[in-house]
């Protein structure tokens, strides 16, 4: 499933507006890295896998602003642990 990022800068946000929700992710933009600080989707859009989706659209967002992301929030803690892969991406 494809959906459109939303940079809510003014807010420090990066959101998917779906249904009436909004699912998204802030950020503290610091020291040239990323710091994200929360993820939230409404329970009206949990259980379909829309916190990786959207984190991985504002991990493509880091990279091609040359940037690295720190995480600070768990559930980013625990994506970056179970994708060594992106280890690139995070400072």
């Amino acid at each position: 499933m494809s959906y459109t990022l939303v940079h809510n800068e003014p807010e420090c946000k990066y959101e998917y507006h779906i249904d009436g929700h909004i699912a998204y992710i802030t950020y503290d933009d610091r020291d040239g890295n990323m710091h994200l600080t929360h993820t939230i989707v409404p329970d009206e859009l949990a259980g379909k896998g829309l916190a990786g989706i959207l984190l991985k659209d504002v991990l493509d967002v880091i990279k091609a602003a040359g940037k690295k992301a720190v995480a600070e929030c768990s559930y980013v803690v625990k994506y970056q642990e179970k994708h060594p892969e992106l280890s690139d991406i995070f400072a």
